[in-house]
C-alpha cells in the first residue's frame, strides 16, 4: 500500500497557472500527507503566456513538460491525450486535478476515464449554454467524467443538480483565481507598468480579446477596433495583445485602425503587470473569463465582449455587463462609465482567497 497518495495537476494554458498555484503551495505544504507532481502540457508556450507566469506566481517548474504546442482543437487535445496516458501509466497517480475549461483539461478527463484514474475538476459547473463555445463543451465532459467537483459559485451547483451530478461529488469551495489575486495584488500595485506607459491611475481602459468569434472574421475584428478606436478619442486604450489576434490584426489589414495616439498596442504582460494594469483602470473591454472574475473581485467595470458568460456571478453580483460584439451596445456602456454611472457590485461568495485550503480538506478528508 502506497504511504501518502499521490495528487497530479495538469495546467496547460494561463488560466490554468492562476488556478493551479495556490493549491498546489496548499497541498506542499502537507508534504507527509500527499506526494504531488504537476504537469504542464505545453499548449501555452509563448514565454508571456507561460515561463513568466510560472516565475510570477512562485510555482516550481513543472515535473513533466509535455510540449504540445498549438494545432486544431482535435490536433492538440489528441497529442496531449496520447502524451498524457504515458505519464500517468507510469506514475499511477490516486487522483487527477484539472482546471477550468481549456484543452489541456478535456484530454486529462478522456485519458483519466479511460484508465480508471479518480479525476477532480476545480472550477466545475459554470456553464455559459452556449454549445458552439469549445470551452462549454469541454466543461461539460470534464464535470461528467469527475469524481470531485469543486464549485466556484452557487450558479454551478444549480447546473450540476440540473445535469443529474450526485450531490457527495460537489463542494462549494469558492474562486479560486480569486486565491492568485490576493496572494499577489500588494506585489502587483508595487510594479512600475503605469509608468513605462506614462499612464495615471483611472485615466485609461484596458482591452483584452482572443476568442475566435471575435478575432477570425475580419469584419467582426474590424467592427471591434473602430469601436475602440473611438472610445480611444475619450479615454486611452491599452491592448496587451494576444498572438493569435496580433496574427489577425496583420492579416487582416486592420493595424491602421489602430494608429492612434491613445490606442497603444502591448505586447502580452506578465501577471503582475496586467494585475496592477486592471487594478487601476478606469474600465476593462474583455472576452476572457478570468477578467470577468478578477474585475468582480477588484471593483472594475468590465464590458465583456461575449453575448453569453459561464460566469453568472460577475453579471448578478459583480461589475461585469456582457455587450457582444455590438459596438452601440459596447459604447452605450463606456459612456455610462465615464458619466460615473458604472454598476456597483459585490464580491460573490467564497470569493476570499482561502478556496485553496477548503479544496486540500476536502482531499484530506476524502483521501486519508
Amino acid at each position: 500500500m502506497r504511504a501518502k497518495p499521490k495528487i497530479v495537476l495538469v495546467v496547460g494554458a494561463r488560466p490554468n497557472f492562476m488556478k493551479a498555484s495556490p493549491l498546489m503551495k496548499e497541498l506542499q505544504r502537507e508534504p507527509r500527507a500527499f506526494d504531488t507532481v504537476l504537469i504542464h502540457t505545453g499548449q501555452h508556450y509563448d514565454h508571456n503566456l507561460s515561463q513568466l507566469f510560472f516565475e510570477q506566481l512562485g510555482m516550481p517548474q513543472p515535473d513533466s513538460y509535455l510540449g504540445v504546442g498549438s494545432g486544431s482543437h482535435a490536433h492538440q487535445t489528441a497529442r496531449i491525450m496520447v502524451e498524457l496516458e504515458k505519464e500517468l501509466i507510469q506514475l499511477d497517480p490516486d487522483l487527477v486535478i484539472v482546471f477550468g475549461d481549456v484543452n489541456s483539461t478535456l484530454a486529462a478527463s478522456l485519458v483519466c476515464a479511460k484508465l480508471c484514474v479518480r479525476l477532480g475538476h476545480v472550477e466545475a459547473g459554470l456553464r455559459s449554454f452556449d454549445n458552439t463555445m469549445p470551452e462549454e463543451i469541454n466543461r461539460i465532459v470534464t464535470d461528467r467524467l469527475s469524481d470531485y467537483l469543486f464549485v466556484t459559485e452557487n450558479a454551478g451547483l444549480v447546473n450540476l443538480r440540473n445535469e443529474g451530478i450526485a450531490d457527495h461529488r460537489v463542494f462549494f469551495t469558492g474562486n479560486i483565481m480569486i486565491d492568485s489575486l490576493v496572494n499577489h495584488l500588494k506585489a502587483a500595485r508595487e510594479v512600475g507598468v503605469l509608468g513605462r506607459y506614462s499612464l495615471e491611475p483611472q485615466g485609461y481602459a484596458v482591452l483584452t480579446m482572443h476568442r475566435p468569434s471575435n478575432v477570425d472574421d475580419p469584419d467582426v475584428l474590424g467592427r471591434l477596433m473602430k469601436c475602440t478606436a473611438e472610445i480611444s478619442e475619450r479615454i486611452p486604450v491599452v491592448f496587451p495583445c494576444h498572438p493569435r489576434t496580433s496574427k489577425r490584426l496583420e492579416q487582416f489589414g486592420l493595424l491602421e485602425t489602430c494608429q492612434r495616439e491613445n490606442f497603444r498596442i502591448l505586447e502580452p504582460l506578465g501577471y503582475l503587470d496586467f494585475l496592477k494594469l486592471q487594478a487601476e483602470a478606469r474600465m476593462v473591454l474583455t472576452d476572457s473569463g478570468g477578467i470577468q472574475e478578477e474585475t468582480t473581485y477588484l471593483g472594475i467595470p468590465c464590458i465583456t465582449i461575449r453575448s453569453t458568460t459561464e460566469l453568472l456571478a460577475t453579471v448578478e453580483e459583480g461589475t461585469n455587463t456582457l455587450c457582444g460584439s455590438d459596438p452601440d451596445k459596447i459604447l452605450a456602456v463606456v459612456n455610462d462609465i465615464l458619466e460615473g454611472n458604472s454598476r456597483r457590485g459585490r464580491i460573490p461568495d467564497l470569493w476570499d482567497g482561502a478556496t485553496a485550503g477548503r479544496i486540500v480538506d476536502v482531499l484530506r478528508d476524502k483521501m486519508l
